[in-house]
Order: C-alpha cells, then sequence, then structure tokens
C-alpha cells in the first residue's frame, strides 16, 4: 500500500504562500539533498489546482544535472479540481468528482509515496478523511506576517505524533509527523 505524504514549506507564523519570495535565502544543498531524496521516493504527485497551475507553468522548461527537474515532470501528476476541465503537464490527470475515493484506490495500488507539495486546500480536505499518512512540514526561521496559511477555516481536531526532526544549518527544520492513531 502506497502512502500519501504531504510536504510542505511553511514560515513560523504559519504561511504557506509563496515560498518562491521568502524560502531561496536559506536553501543549502542539504535542503536540496532532502527534496531530492524525497522526491525520488515517490512515484507519483498529487496536487491541488494553484499548485498544479504554478508548477505546470514553470517546471516543464526547467532542467537541471541531478536529474530532478525530468522527474518532476515525467512522474505521473494527478491533479484535484473541480474547475479546471483539462491538464496539459506531461502525465497529469485530473480528478474532479470522487475525490477521497478517487485517493483511496490510489493509495491501494503498490508503488513508492504519493507526494502533495503546498496544496493547502487539497490537504485540508485529505486531512478531513484520515487520507494523509505523513505530514512533513520545512519550516523556514523566518516570520511574513500575512498570506495562506496551511491549516485554514474549519477543521475538525487531529492529534498528530512527531515521528522526526531534522535541521538543517541554514536553520531550517523538517518535522515528520503521522497521524495519532
Amino acid at each position: 500500500m502506497r502512502k500519501v505524504i504531504a510536504t510542505t514549506f511553511v514560515t513560523l507564523d504559519g504561511v504557506m504562500e509563496s515560498p518562491d519570495k521568502w524560502s531561496f535565502q536559506f536553501w543549502s544543498d542539504e535542503e536540496e539533498r532532502y527534496k531530492r531524496d524525497e522526491l525520488f521516493a515517490s512515484d507519483a504527485l498529487l496536487l491541488g489546482r494553484v499548485t498544479y497551475q504554478g508548477f505546470a507553468a514553470a517546471w516543464p522548461s526547467m532542467t537541471d544535472e541531478d536529474g530532478f527537474a525530468d522527474r518532476m515532470n515525467s512522474l505521473p501528476k494527478y491533479v484535484v479540481s473541480s474547475t479546471l476541465n483539462e491538464v496539459e503537464w506531461n502525465n497529469s490527470m485530473l480528478i474532479k468528482d470522487n475525490v477521497a475515493e478517487e485517493i483511496s484506490d490510489l493509495k491501494q495500488q503498490s508503488g513508492q509515496n504519493i507526494a502533495i507539495h503546498g496544496s493547502s486546500e487539497l490537504v485540508s480536505s485529505l486531512m478531513q478523511h484520515d487520507l494523509i499518512d505523513e505530514y512533513r512540514l520545512m519550516v523556514f526561521p523566518i516570520v511574513v506576517g500575512s498570506g495562506k496559511r496551511l491549516f485554514h477555516g474549519e477543521l475538525a481536531t487531529k492529534v498528530l505524533k512527531l515521528v522526526e526532526t531534522k535541521t538543517f544549518s541554514t536553520g531550517v527544520t523538517v518535522s515528520h509527523y503521522h497521524p495519532r492513531e
């Protein structure tokens, strides 16, 4: 059975929106290796509409020596959206209806992890259906004051268990959480 891993960049004040505006000053080879290993441990991406559109606009034209861009572009991408009618990025499939059922079916297939990058609306929705197996929060030591939060709106209380923490020399930390059973 595959695991759904929600992985996101977040500020100390809980903002996950527009990491391109605040995360790069902390980027290092350590974080790059971590994200590369994480990506190569996945064989599918699960994305909400906003994240999908941002990635689809950027990744197809990217290249690198480590194969990260090739991996991003070649992976199957499952896009959850009620407003999109088509998805054009290589290997993208649209999920419009029965989202919880479709994700549950994907989890039953054999394979590696299914990674959710960003996609706060999708993460919140799947959390309520207990479909996320692990949360990886890469916390950057910066307060930006405003912006979209990862968890927002009316959510039922969910207790998580910290299972691993990594600290990078830049002050960035990654905390891995599992749903508490």
